[in-house]
């Protein structure tokens, strides 16, 4: 059984959280995209608010267990003191002397960040004497990293074994809640919006919920390889040519378990991979040989929202062509529009992190949905069935 943090009282405790601070920065070093920050807020306010002091640790990007001044999180110790009402106390690293110094100056009401967990290549190899080291800086443990879970890392894994009280933040609360509803309590019609370039990253995705769903909508890149299996021309869109015949297995395999794998019907195409391109719709059997599939067509778009309005439960993992691309945006827009129509009419409507939350949050629906995961690997590997590392250590 996993504890929340709204099962207990902070008050007087020092409180170390793991949470996902991996955030990108513009050319001056600013954060360029707050979204992972606020999304901890919550628990962050919830320790404060009680009396505790909360010592926040997260990874940044891949210094391979180096210092490397680009990876520092003393920028976004900047944006908490600049952004929020608290006093941040940075250390500048994550253990030993630095760590104790900030932790002793911070006072109720103040926040402790530390340094990057990544420069110490203990932390993703899971030592257990850094683990310790770690845990011996507070009383509590807090786990608000779900986009980390899947990662068997020291602050993620190896320091839970250190405490008796330990729990989910808000934020794993609210991923584990709401991904268990598109995996174990799902209502039907089920419907699953897969997309993005490539199948291989979603093999097992797909196995999976051809087990549990009713449609599977396919878009994004991976349209041509399915194409290719059916020996459809594709012009000079993007195949995996090693995963044609996994397609073929794979439209068989729901041809014979009665699922309804829909795949587009017609494509927007481009002459180039540009947003600029010369511009034409064509029928999925009529893609001529010097054009590129770029996005789904008009027919699709209305098929696939008529098909998501109507469902009970909606699952969306990768967009469904070039969104970045303002010409071609339109199918992964329609896409976001009919699941926030969905969830208008009561369905349960989850977007799978990654370019699908980029996605939505573009084009404004991210409020408007009941769930935008921050996790990319952690919400496949989740949706793959998998145990994650990070949801099994908070277990008591």
């Amino acid at each position: 059984m996993i504890k929340s943090i709204l099962e207990t009282n902070f008050a007087g405790k020092k409180v170390l959280v793991r949470v996902d601070f991996n955030v990108p920065f513009d050319e001056n070093m600013q954060v360029s995209d707050d979204t992972r920050i606020r999304s901890s807020m919550p628990t962050i306010e919830k320790i404060i608010a009680d009396g505790g002091v909360p010592i926040l640790m997260s990874h940044l990007g891949r210094p391979k267990g180096k210092v490397d001044a680009k990876y520092s999180l003393e920028p976004v110790a900047k944006f908490l003191d600049d952004n929020y009402k608290y006093i941040v106390h940075f250390a500048n690293d994550c253990i030993g002397e630095p760590a104790q110094a900030a932790i002793e100056k911070a006072e109720v009401g103040d926040i402790v960040l530390l340094e990057n967990l990544r420069f110490h290549p203990e932390e993703e190899a899971n030592d257990p004497e850094f683990s310790k080291k770690l845990a011996s800086l507070a009383d509590v443990y807090v786990n608000d990293a779900f986009g980390s879970a899947h990662r068997a890392h020291a602050s993620t894994e190896g320091v839970a074994k250190h405490f008796k009280e330990k729990y989910a933040g808000l934020l794993m609360g609210k991923e584990v809640e709401f991904l268990s509803k598109v995996t174990e309590n799902y209502e039907h019609p089920f419907v699953a919006i897969i997309g993005g370039s490539k199948i291989s990253g979603k093999i097992d995705v797909i196995k999976e919920l051809m087990k549990k769903c009713d449609y599977i909508l396919i878009g994004g890149g991976m349209t041509f390889t399915f194409f290719k299996a059916m020996n459809l021309e594709i012009g000079k869109s993007i195949l995996e040519e090693d995963k044609i015949a996994l397609a073929k297995e794979l439209i068989v395999h729901a041809h014979e378990g009665w699922l309804n794998l829909v795949l587009p019907s017609d494509i927007v195409c481009g002459e180039e991979f540009k947003n600029d391109t010369n511009i034409q719709i064509f029928d999925k059997q009529e893609i001529p040989e010097n054009m590129i599939g770029l996005d789904l067509g008009p027919e699709t778009i209305e098929k696939y929202a008529n098909i998501i309005k109507n469902a009970k439960t909606v699952l969306w993992n990768g967009p469904m062509g070039v969104f970045e691309m303002d010409n071609f945006a339109s199918g992964t827009k329609a896409i976001a529009e009919a699941m926030a129509i969905a969830t208008q009419n009561g369905a349960v409507t989850v977007v799978g992190g990654g370019d699908s939350a980029a996605a939505i949050n573009k084009f404004g629906y991210s409020e408007k949905v009941s769930h935008v995961s921050t996790g990319g690997g952690a919400s496949l590997e989740f949706l793959e069935g998998k145990v994650l590392p990070g949801v099994k250590a908070l277990e008591m």
